[in-house]
């Protein structure tokens, strides 16, 4: 992979995503690919990208019965992303279904399973007044970190703020994907628990994902420019 950070094509629709790309030069680049774009566009999406050379961390968050996800990670897998998500608090069963689907589907691992812990848009009022979890944050990050590590996920997406407590419980080549990143210049937007690529590296990210600070920006290459030298790419 060129570089560790994915910029997430947040965009409604595959025209829109290609004049992105096109007009700011940012061909081949590691690029998340959402629910919006995915859902609107289907498997062709993922297809034109990997004509550009264009690693996909395919950002679905499967969620749904074992043998629901087993299936659909099988089709998944012919699609030859190098990352696909499931919500890990779909349970052990669910996380075993997704990576059998995987290996199913290609014969060897080629896609990473990457479990979701708790979203970067929760903090501890939500998760404990709504969804009524004990503990802090941290805690059910970790728990649910350990609960896809010892289940057969190759990584977790996780805050940067929970990176390290997480690496000291799991194996340290278990991947780690930190969304929520912001260059110094951007707000918050309506992700609670933020950082800069900097503080991401410090932490032992493995993998970034920026949306925003780039997409947003009036000079998206200059700004993914910025974030790898932040990150120190």
């Amino acid at each position: 992979m060129s570089t560790s950070i994915f910029i997430a094509l947040d965009f409604p629709d595959w025209k829109q995503t290609k004049q992105f790309i096109d007009n700011n030069d940012l061909q081949g680049v590691p690029v998340k690919v959402g629910m919006e774009l995915f859902y609107r566009e289907g498997p062709a999406v993922i297809e034109k990208l990997k004509e550009n050379n264009h690693p996909i961390f395919l950002d679905l968050k499967l969620h749904d019965i074992p043998t629901t996800v087993q299936k659909a990670m099988k089709n998944i897998a012919s699609l030859g992303v190098d990352m696909v998500n499931v919500h890990a608090m779909g349970g052990a069963e669910m996380i075993r279904a997704a990576k059998e689907g995987l290996l199913t589907g290609t014969g060897f691992n080629e896609t990473k399973l990457i479990a979701v812990t708790i979203l970067t848009s929760m903090d501890e009022e939500i998760t404990k007044r709504q969804l009524r979890l004990p503990g802090s944050v941290q805690d059910n990050v970790v728990y649910f970190s350990e609960l896809a590590y010892n289940n057969g996920a190759d990584g977790v997406v996780c805050s940067v703020h929970e990176v390290q407590q997480f690496k000291k419980t799991c194996n340290k080549s278990f991947l780690t994907i930190t969304p929520g990143i912001r260059l110094i210049d951007s707000l918050n937007d309506d992700q609670k628990r933020v950082a800069t690529p900097s503080f991401a590296r410090e932490n032992g990210s493995d993998y970034l994902v920026i949306g925003r600070s780039i997409t947003q920006s009036k000079e998206p290459y200059q700004a993914y420019q910025r974030a790898l030298k932040e990150w120190g790419n």
